[in-house]
């Protein structure tokens, strides 16, 4: 099967070509830096170009790019498919994408898709895959899709774009945006580095979530917190948890923080009864 990846030159695209490539994959890489492809050339010895007119041999398209320029590369993309073809998005939002791709792609099929993961990742082991379908003909698609990446150790769900985009205001608009804030915070403080050498498991990890998203593209993270649905909302809701917390500090209340740190346990245990596992699993994570 010969695939084609737009966007093939950056950081995610050079993972799928990789990782295609290991699994047997005829892989072309496509986009606008002609220093960055030649060196995706020279790595892995695929073919490279410049031009959409490459994915005319291809049977898989795959959308690597920003979503400020996803539109346009989606209506430049168009004229070059076949009705044959497939056509998938990796964007980590999903509605207006895939309202995108419906609108602009009159040939071929499309289908939703964010891999949970980013380039740091060794291979789909382990890892979780969303797929969005919105018709049964994307459903028979994304059932395909489902099959070949559960076979190579993901896990993967199938759910609509509109889902797909309030969970992932939570699961990662949320957690990006106090990750942010953390090391907004972290950094104000100039013993940062006396701190790593005494700070036990729980500090590392919360300084281990901070460096690692101050090590992705700053433009990527603007983007989600932009695009994701609610997101206003759920940082005035996060804003109003971390008052309310403040506030029984300031006044020393402990009665009131342990009878709210016990109800929140009790309202855990019923929707994850193995959550008290989660410090064991802290240390595991740590390699600790």
């Amino acid at each position: 099967m010969k695939i084609a990846i737009i966007g093939g030159s950056g950081r995610m695209g050079r993972w799928l070509a990789t990782f295609l490539l290991k699994d047997g994959q005829d892989v072309v890489a496509i986009g606008r830096n002609e220093s960055k492809l030649r060196e995706v050339k020279q790595q892995l010895g695929i073919e490279t170009a410049t031009s959409l007119d490459a994915v005319k041999t291809a049977d898989v398209v795959l959308i690597s790019v920003p979503m400020d320029s996803f539109e346009a590369v989606v209506k430049q993309l168009a004229p070059y498919l076949r009705p044959e073809q497939v056509v998938m998005d990796i964007t980590s939002i999903k509605a207006v994408p895939v309202e995108i791709m419906h609108r602009y792609i009159k040939t071929g099929k499309v289908l939703g898709t964010h891999p949970m993961f980013g380039p740091g990742a060794q291979d789909f082991s382990h890892q979780n895959v969303v797929l969005t379908p919105t018709s049964e003909k994307e459903t028979a698609l994304a059932q395909k899709v489902k099959d070949y990446i559960e076979a190579r150790g993901a896990g993967v769900a199938l759910m609509t774009p509109q889902e797909h985009d309030e969970m992932m205001a939570v699961v990662l608009g949320l957690a990006h945006f106090i990750a942010l804030v953390s090391a907004d915070t972290l950094l104000s403080f100039d013993s940062l580095k006396p701190m790593e050498k005494v700070g036990g498991t729980t500090y590392k990890l919360l300084l281990t979530l901070a460096e690692s998203v101050l090590t992705e593209d700053a433009e990527f993270y603007a983007s989600l917190q932009m695009n994701l649905p609610k997101m206003p909302e759920i940082h005035a809701l996060f804003q109003k948890k971390a008052q309310a917390w403040a506030s029984l500090v300031r006044s020393k209340d402990s009665y009131r923080f342990v009878e709210r740190m016990d109800a929140l346990k009790d309202r855990l245990a019923k929707s994850d009864p193995d959550f008290k596992r989660a410090y064991e699993n802290m240390y595991r994570l740590l390699g600790g």
